[in-house]
C-alpha cells in the first residue's frame, strides 16, 4: 500500500492598517498558501486576492511577522503566524 505524503499548509493571519485597510477593503484575513511559505509568498497572495488597490500601497509598507520588523521577505513564515501591513504613519 502506497500512502500519500501529508499536503501542508501554512495559514497566516494578515492584519491590515490604514490606509492598507483602505486597500484591502478587509481588517484581516486568513491566508492560506500550500507548503511552507516566506513572507514574499504571502505578500503575492494578498495581491492577488486585492489588485491595484493594494499593490499602489504595499511597496511603501513595513511588516511585522508575530510583532518583530520584518528585514528580509524570504524568511519563512510558521503555521498560524500574525503578518501586520503597515503602511507609513503621519505625526509623531
Amino acid at each position: 500500500m502506497t500512502t500519500l505524503p501529508e499536503q501542508v499548509e501554512t495559514a497566516v493571519q494578515v492584519r491590515y492598517f490604514a490606509g492598507a485597510r483602505a486597500a484591502a477593503g478587509v481588517p484581516e484575513e486568513t491566508v492560506r498558501l500550500a507548503g511552507p511559505a516566506t513572507v514574499s509568498d504571502v505578500i503575492a497572495a494578498v495581491l492577488e486576492l486585492h489588485g491595484d488597490g493594494l499593490s499602489k500601497v504595499l511597496p511603501a509598507c513595513s511588516f511585522l511577522l508575530d510583532g518583530v520588523a520584518v528585514r528580509d521577505r524570504l524568511a519563512e513564515v510558521p503555521a498560524e503566524a500574525t503578518l501586520d501591513v503597515l503602511p507609513p504613519f503621519a505625526g509623531g
